[in-house]
């Protein structure tokens, strides 16, 4: 993810006195807009325009305080209600949520600027985990052992956590708070979630969903800001977990911060996700693939292929087939039918195109230069159209850095080997793919190379709901992944209860060590 994803001072101005020309967007704090204490406010900008559409209140530590206070009393009620009426509740959430998709994908688009397709393709991701959440019951039941010893039983509990906080980034403001929060609220606990201030708005209106669902208030509260909330949330003492995603530095901070304070942390990371073409590979399947990996949402995904190693004996013909794809690409507003949009802000632009200028000078060779783009958009928009970087060396920051955004980088490789070593050697670990019509070098493949989850002619492997989600190295901190499985078990605590019920047969007095006979 982004240096920025988590909400940290990023450059963006922030002021005392809020402009009364655009909208101001609240908190969400038991089951109400609340403006909050925190006197500081952020611009949200329209990225296809380049102008502040909106601006957002920044919550300070009172705020945030006052929000965990909020689902701190919600869930001494929330805990106890029924499976069945939680269960109840999710369903109809993800019967509005299916419903009204649409509202939401052009929330999305307004804010982040992704066209209206990947907008409403994040959202069905997201919806796959909110069914995956009505389906608690399976997941949060325990296990029963009958008459371990005479007449004793024993059997396991999965029971809520609490409050927990979730901080989610600005790449995707529905789908990432959408693998979170469904889940621990199903599992019975509360939540205080805090967006991405840069498209903050996809969070509040999920919140109301939420409430329309039947959702008691101050079970889901939505607190906005930066680096102060952030923190807030982390050394809150009443916060038990903490859900994150976003850039490998800032997922160390909340790891080791949320960590000294006693809580549970999900921390996922950056990346740099490689695909590797062997020469048997179907290349126009290739080239498809690479094209839609590395460009959809302008590159502003974590799970974005951003580099390409070829095998040498087919790179040209492969950079051919890519560049030809390229050139059929269209760029501009997202509501336009274009196939992609804007960067979220004008110096995220400026830096991602800042890495053009560092392919040429370490003697890489620019086949597509995105800097100057032929937009169906305003001019001040912020962007950036497709690039393509050929022969890039692995010494180069194009290669070693999480660039995050429409800048695709051909690496060239003798062979397999060759190019598992350069994916095995990166100290990111999240995705990373293998194009090829050899059965053996796929098995082999998903075997060696060092990375959470892998493609097989699959250029993004993002599991379904009912598998988890998380990669190794540094795009994971600690061992918890998001959703599926490690979802439940993240949002609960077990407790094993050993149970005798007396009968007239007992009794006596044995000092000795229980033992199980």
């Amino acid at each position: 993810m982004s240096q920025t994803a988590a909400g940290t001072p990023s450059g963006i101005e922030t002021t005392g006195t809020p402009d009364e020309t655009v909208p101001t967007i609240e908190h969400w704090i038991d089951g109400a807009s609340v403006a909050g204490r925190g006197e500081r406010t952020g611009p949200v900008y329209d990225p296809a325009r380049g102008v502040v559409q909106k601006r957002v209140h920044f919550a300070d530590v009172a705020d945030v305080a006052t929000a965990v206070e909020v689902a701190a009393r919600a869930f001494e009620t929330w805990r106890d209600v029924s499976i069945a009426k939680r269960q109840q509740i999710m369903f109809a959430f993800r019967e509005l949520l299916n419903a009204r998709s649409g509202e939401l994908a052009a929330i999305l688009t307004s804010e982040h600027g992704k066209v209206l397709g990947d907008a409403q393709g994040e959202i069905a991701r997201g919806l796959e985990v909110v069914e995956l959440a009505c389906a608690m019951p399976g997941y949060t039941k325990g296990e029963y052992s009958e008459n371990v010893s005479t007449g004793i039983d024993v059997y396991t509990l999965r029971q809520p956590l609490g409050v927990v906080g979730v901080i989610s980034p600005f790449n995707f403001p529905a789908m990432v708070p959408l693998w979170f929060f469904p889940i621990a609220i199903a599992a019975g606990n509360t939540v205080v979630l805090k967006p991405s201030e840069k498209d903050p708005s996809a969070a509040v209106w999920l919140a109301r969903l939420m409430q329309e669902a039947g959702l008691p208030d101050g079970v889901l509260n939505v607190v906005h800001g930066d680096r102060v909330a952030v923190d807030a949330l982390l050394e809150h003492p009443t916060v038990r977990a903490i859900s994150f995603v976003g850039s490998t530095p800032i997922a160390k901070h909340i790891y080791d911060t949320a960590s000294a304070n006693g809580k549970r942390v999900q921390a996922l990371g950056g990346a740099k996700n490689h695909m590797l073409v062997l020469p048997d590979a179907d290349l126009d399947l290739a080239a498809d693939a690479a094209v839609n990996a590395g460009f959809g949402s302008a590159g502003e995904r974590c799970m974005a292929v951003s580099v390409v190693l070829a095998v040498d004996t087919v790179a040209d013909e492969l950079v051919a087939k890519v560049r030809e794809r390229m050139s059929r690409l269209t760029t501009g507003d997202g509501t336009r039918g274009t196939d992609m949009g804007p960067l979220i802000t004008r110096e995220h632009r400026d830096r991602v195109a800042g890495y053009v200028d560092v392919a040429a000078a370490d003697g890489a060779t620019v086949v597509v230069d995105g800097r100057d783009p032929q937009v169906d958009g305003e001019p001040g928009g912020f962007w950036l159209g497709p690039t393509l970087v050929d022969r890039v060396p692995v010494s180069s920051s194009v290669y070693r850095d999480e660039i995050f955004g429409p800048v695709l980088s051909i690496v060239r490789v003798e062979g397999y080997e060759a190019g598992l070593d350069i994916i095995n050697a990166s100290r990111w670990g999240n995705g990373t793919a293998i194009f090829t019509n050899d059965g053996g070098a796929a098995r082999r493949f998903q075997r060696e190379a060092t990375v959470g989850m892998i493609g097989v002619n699959v250029p993004i492997p993002v599991p379904v709901a009912y598998h988890s989600f998380g990669g190794w190295k540094e795009s994971l901190f600690g061992s918890a992944k998001s959703y599926g499985p490690h979802g439940f078990d993240f949002y609960t605590q077990e407790k094993a209860v050993t149970s005798r019920w007396l009968d007239p047969s007992h009794g006596g007095i044995d000092l000795g060590f229980p033992r199980h006979d």
